[in-house]
């Protein structure tokens, strides 16, 4: 049993704070999903859990199986067992997508004469090409396919935890429905938690979450099953957050001042 922990996280960008305290809890075989508009600071969210280095982390604390995971670099964080599919994935031309899922697993002491053959069973599973297993990381590949593939290395890998940042972004239906349908399996199959960060319900309808949290200004607001999915659907965003009382729904950097402006008197 793997639990991620986060408690109280606040993180920063360019000297403005996005992250302003947000608790969350993700156990192994367990589906929570954090929605909110954007702007509210959902993305964020993932790239300081998995250690992005352009955000500065301003307090709490982020642990997966009760050992820290602030201040280690990103492989590290990896290496214990935490995923990112990214939003925007990056390409990297020139290193084939199988010789890249291999290498990551034979890094971990994975069995190697097992790795072709899983990699090739998790292609013919998200419906991927072989052809594709040869060409550079997401090197001219549509959103589809780029999601894929994410997906395809997240099922040879195996990780405890794999946070999903938009994974339904660019996906049409039939996409959609596969990679929801393999991350489900594996939360039963492989007791893999998942965090995962989406604006639509749309991927709720595949990927059937046991909670789900409502980030608007930087800090969770609401959390419940998925009953408050369809609350969204009727009040949307800002109606929950009048409902709630919450005055800051996104988060906007203040405009820098400007000492040549007018002054305005």
């Amino acid at each position: 049993m793997s639990r991620l922990v986060i408690s109280g996280l606040r993180a920063s960008v360019d000297g403005f704070e996005i992250l302003r305290g947000v608790d969350l809890e993700v156990a192994s075989g367990e589906v929570h999903v954090v929605m909110g508009p954007n702007g509210s600071g959902k993305s964020t969210l993932s790239h300081v859990v998995m250690g992005r280095g352009d955000y500065e982390v301003l307090g709490g604390s982020v642990t997966l199986d009760g050992d820290e995971l602030l201040g280690l670099p990103t492989w590290q964080r990896a290496a214990r067992g935490l995923f990112l599919a990214m939003q925007y994935p990056v390409a990297v031309p020139g290193v084939p997508v199988g010789e890249l899922v291999a290498a990551a697993a034979r890094s971990r002491g994975d069995d190697p004469d097992a790795l072709a053959e899983r990699i090739t069973a998790e292609a013919a599973r998200l419906d991927v090409r072989d052809e594709f297993l040869t060409r550079g990381v997401n090197d001219e590949f549509s959103g589809g396919e780029q999601k894929r593939m994410e997906t395809l290395q997240l099922a040879v890998l195996r990780p405890a935890i794999a946070v999903l940042d938009e994974i339904d972004s660019g996906l049409d239906v039939d996409a959609l429905r596969d990679v929801a349908r393999r991350v489900e399996a594996m939360t039963h199959d492989d007791g893999l938690g998942v965090l995962a960060i989406t604006h639509y319900a749309r991927l709720l309808q595949e990927l059937r979450p046991d909670r789900i949290h409502v980030l608007m200004g930087g800090r969770i607001v609401a959390s419940g099953g998925p009953e408050l999915a369809d609350e969204l659907e009727v009040s949307g965003y800002e109606g929950l957050a009048a409902d709630l009382g919450v005055s800051e729904i996104t988060l906007e950097k203040p405009a820098e001042h400007d000492p040549f402006a007018e002054p305005g008197f």
